[in-house]
């Protein structure tokens, strides 16, 4: 008796493991507002990475809350990279001005970041544990989302990894 639950156990750890695979964040080098970035630069850090650009309506609402989520935990270890995918720096640098942002803006004009995460539509974001392991994906912006994505970043922050 004693045997079989120790392997059931065993075999639900096994199957529990492998349901929640780590997925590793991409590395990338853009450039940004103040030279290179790469992400693995940030590395112990939780990272929100955000596609956006100057077109996408719902990232007009998400630039405030980012702002306000990398000053309410910056200190603690969050960054916020925003990547802009618009082919022109004009237009992403009129967008900036309407919408300024307190945090790291990077420039892919040509895309492949972008197909490098599977960008499905404007906003996508990731945000990407300490140990550079994406935890969890949200597209578009949504006000009743935002309670949720800011429980998710102080859990990442905290340590806590079981999302999905």
């Amino acid at each position: 008796m004693l045997f079989r639950v120790c392997a059931s156990l065993i075999v639900f750890f096994v199957l529990s493991s492998t349901l929640y695979a780590e997925t590793k964040a991409g590395d990338f080098k853009l450039q940004s507002l103040n030279g290179e970035i790469s992400l693995s630069k940030y590395k112990g850090k939780v990272v929100y990475l955000d596609f956006w650009a100057s077109w996408c309506v719902p990232c007009r609402k998400s630039f405030p809350w980012m702002n306000e989520m990398q000053k309410k935990y910056g200190k603690q270890g969050l960054q916020i990279i925003a990547v802009n995918l618009d082919t022109t720096r004009e237009a992403a640098d009129a967008f900036l001005k309407k919408y300024p942002a307190q945090f790291t803006i990077a420039f892919d004009p040509k895309g492949s970041t972008a197909d490098q995460y599977e960008v499905k539509g404007m906003p996508s974001a990731y945000l990407i544990s300490k140990s550079g392991s994406i935890a969890d994906t949200h597209l578009g912006f949504r006000d009743k989302d935002k309670a949720k994505l800011e429980e998710k970043i102080s859990g990442l922050l905290i340590g806590f990894e079981g999302f999905k």
